[in-house]
């Protein structure tokens, strides 16, 4: 894989991708984002070597480098997911490449829908801890430990000091900002009351189909990272209706402005 990577990143710097200091990666819906970017260089993921190519239909699928807030960026807009058919090595290999490319800390963000029936749809919760309901590790492949030792500790996966200004910059700015755990499962298919039920006994406040693998390598990078759901709908198991996918981007889109403002603010202090 170390291959792979030196190959993408040598790409992507030809082509203007010099030194960004912090990555982004942009969930279901979130890309409002980009018109705060200076775009100095930007990349279809099926013009990169070895990079994956976005199936989802509202993920564009490009990666993109730029200034925003005063640093250097490189923003995923799109990000894969298991359920498109890809490995976990797949969905994490742009963490990997961005992280290869200088980056020194990860934001991410994601559209989730809230097992904590107190979180409303349409609000933000900052991930402080996730469960991994995806069957399998990113880091579970012969030859992993070239490129980070192999028994991460995930202790505290979500760095506590950008949380903590994260939480400082919502209560600043009047953003209703909740703190949870976040379960990830593999999709696409939506849970089921008995699911859903299941999910809030084992802890989780929010549930997505992403995410968790590009923290575990995050960690496995000693890569600082922090991470955002934004709640796009209530998983009310005793009062369910049936998904409305557009009503999930009309909520995606509602939040996204609060998500910015957390984003932007914090790219600030760092």
């Amino acid at each position: 894989m170390d291959k792979y990577i030196n190959e993408s990143v040598a790409f992507l710097q030809e082509r203007g991708f010099g030194n960004p200091q912090i990555g982004i990666i942009l969930g279901t819906g979130l890309g409002q984002i980009l018109e705060e970017v200076a775009i100095e260089a930007e990349m279809s993921y099926n013009h990169i070597p070895y990079f994956p190519t976005a199936t989802v239909e509202f993920h564009q699928g490009k990666l993109i480098f730029g200034t925003l807030a005063g640093k250097k960026v490189i923003l995923m807009q799109g990000r894969f997911h298991l359920y498109e058919g890809y490995s976990f090595r797949d969905v994490t290999f742009p963490v990997r490449v961005m992280h290869k490319l200088g980056i020194e800390k990860l934001l991410v963000s994601n559209a989730s829908g809230a097992i904590n029936l107190s979180f409303k749809k349409g609000e933000i919760m900052l991930i402080d801890d996730h469960i991994n309901l995806q069957g399998g590790s990113p880091l579970a492949f012969k030859g992993v430990e070239r490129l980070g030792q192999r028994f991460v500790d995930m202790s505290a996966p979500y760095d506590p000091n950008m949380n903590e200004t994260i939480e400082a910059i919502a209560n600043e700015h009047d953003i209703t900002l909740h703190k949870g755990v976040y379960a990830s499962v593999v999709g696409p298919q939506l849970e089921t009351r008995a699911e859903y039920r299941y999910l809030k006994i084992i802890g989780a406040d929010a549930v997505g189909m992403s995410t968790v693998p590009e923290i575990i390598v995050a960690n496995h990078l000693q890569l600082p990272v922090a991470a955002v759901s934004v709640l796009t709908d209530e998983c009310d198991p005793d009062n369910l209706e049936p998904v409305d996918i557009a009503d999930i981007m009309a909520m995606a889109a509602k939040a996204e402005p609060h998500m910015i403002t957390l984003f932007t603010e914090l790219i600030k202090q760092l």
